[in-house]
């Protein structure tokens, strides 16, 4: 029986064939990582064979040809090869080809398909293989399947694409159980690569620098320490920088008595398979690599991931984290978690804030968006969203003296997220935070109210006021500098000596502007 498919599966390919009734030859199908790219996309070759049709689909790794033909047997198709090693159907409905033989071989220009399928199309499309498919066949329909619609670099998805369809977002599929759910922990200041000397090369760091900065035993020795603290025993997958530093990470868990192994480019796909079924077994708990477990590798039973490599990349960090997002209920998983000593997760943000996908071009300027900021629990080190005053997990309490990178947060947070907040606790911090900007930027305290009111949803109460920018206990130099602030305040916006005794005492508590005005006094 072919596999069955997930209701939104269903809803997404039903999505793209209204795209191609309404004239649309070029659409990006966006399926999150776990989200059942393969299953959609056999599912979509099976509907184009049924249908008479001729269809290529690319790849552009060896190891995925495999895969895509497992999946594509399961639906009980007829398949032909343009790889190295693979015996050739010209005559075949289907060819999976590699791009990599596709550029050596130039048959295929004869095949005249009906369809191009584009697996991991950020990649295939832009390759200069792929380039040529798309002006070859300019009479086919071309489908980009992409987990990651925004790429680095000036060309995006939207200047070769019409539209697109969408799977729901991460967070959504998490709801609906089709995800698991995430921990994410960074690591202590002095775990954290350096990248102060690395240089930026085509959009991402340059891996000879980010090799000085990361392949560094004290590193590697704190990311061993980290993990038997917060995950032991835990199926973990590392990330790296390159194959020497994945050698070096996974002798140092060795070293500590954890079984781990390394995984290559040039790995035999037999012996791949055998390690991912090492870990899955528990054989080994840790396999490192370099570009070899982002793309391509599907092991549900996975929990932890290391996240080892500094990337620029928002579509590797999405796939890296992806990785150990898919739901395991085999093996008892309950949750993946993240441990970043690439500091990623704080550049980048989480799968969660994705709230929509669109097809980004190239006037958008080539970069990809500002996640929302992030900042690490100093008790336990865990990665919570800016605004949050309490850690989930040990409970630290972030007192009103914040440091200053929480200033930051409520400019760039949607009022979506802040909508989400029901603990007074958090909405007090939060509506501080506005205060204190306010106060900063020399901005009437009335700015602060408007600012909370449009990122929440609510008005604040007076009571939240006290103690919001110097403390509960403000010095007397404190108290005369908000009273000058006050006063400026007012005679910019038109108010009485009344609303700056009252907004005084809001910030400074009841009777206080009796004692400024002995203050005054005695001074």
């Amino acid at each position: 029986m072919p596999p069955q498919l997930r209701p939104y599966q269903v809803d997404l390919i039903n999505d793209l064939y209204r795209k191609l009734n309404e004239g649309h030859k070029r659409v990006a199908i966006v399926a999150g990582t776990g989200a059942g790219k393969t299953v959609i996309s056999g599912q979509i070759c099976a509907h184009a064979e049924g249908a008479g049709k001729r269809l290529m689909f690319l790849v552009h790794l060896d190891v995925l040809v495999g895969q895509t033909y497992e999946k594509m047997q399961s639906f009980g198709l007829h398949c032909g090869f343009i790889k190295a090693g693979w015996e050739e159907n010209r005559e075949a409905p289907i060819q999976i080809a590699s791009i990599q033989t596709m550029s050596k071989r130039q048959w295929w220009k004869q095949l005249n398909p009906d369809v191009v399928f584009y697996d991991e199309g950020h990649i295939t499309l832009f390759s200069q293989v792929g380039k040529k498919v798309l002006k070859t066949f300019p009479n086919a329909v071309h489908l980009v399947m992409t987990a990651t619609p925004e790429r680095l670099g000036k060309e995006q998805l939207g200047d070769y694409m019409d539209t697109l369809v969408a799977s729901p977002v991460p967070s959504d599929l998490q709801q609906r159980g089709f995800l698991a759910p995430m921990k994410y922990y960074s690591m202590p200041p002095d775990g954290v690569a350096n990248l102060k000397e690395v240089k930026t090369v085509r959009g991402d760091y340059d891996e000879a620098g980010l090799k000085n900065a990361c392949d560094r035993p004290e590193l590697i020795e704190k990311i061993v320490r980290e993990w038997q603290r917060l995950c032991p025993g835990k199926r973990t997958i590392a990330f790296c920088v390159d194959i020497e530093h994945a050698r070096h990470v996974a002798d140092a868990f060795k070293a500590a008595g954890i079984t781990a192994d390394t995984v290559e480019g040039g790995t035999p796909i037999k012996d791949r398979k055998r390690m991912y079924s090492d870990l899955r077994e528990e054989k080994i708990l840790v396999l490192t690599s370099c570009n070899v477990i982002s793309i391509g590798f599907d092991e549900p039973s996975v929990e932890v991931g290391l996240m080892l490599r500094p990337t620029q990349s928002s579509a590797l960090h999405l796939q890296q984290i992806g990785r150990v997002m898919r739901i395991s209920p085999q093996t008892g998983k309950l949750y993946g978690m993240i441990l970043d000593q690439a500091g990623n997760l704080e550049r980048l943000g989480f799968p969660e804030d994705i709230k929509d996908y669109h097809l980004p071009v190239k006037k958008d300027g080539g970069g990809e968006s500002k996640p929302p900021p992030t900042k690490p629990c100093p008790q336990c080190g865990r990665i919570v969203l800016s605004f949050i005053a309490k850690c989930p997990d040990c409970g630290h309490q972030w007192i009103t003296e914040r440091p200053l990178n929480l200033e930051d947060m409520v400019e760039i947070y949607s009022a979506d997220q802040a909508h989400q907040i029901n603990d007074i606790p958090t909405l007090v911090e939060l509506f501080h935070s506005h205060r204190r900007r306010a106060y900063m930027r020399r901005n009437a305290p009335t700015w602060a109210e408007r600012s909370f009111w449009e990122h929440c949803g609510r008005r604040p109460k007076d009571a939240w006021c006290f103690g919001s920018i110097f403390g509960p206990r403000p010095t007397p130099t404190q108290m005369l500098e908000y009273f000058e602030y006050l006063q400026k305040s007012a005679k910019r916006i038109g108010k009485r000596q009344d609303w700056i005794v009252q907004e005084f005492e809001k910030e400074c508590g009841p009777g206080s502007f009796n004692r400024l005005a002995n203050l005054r006094q005695v001074i």
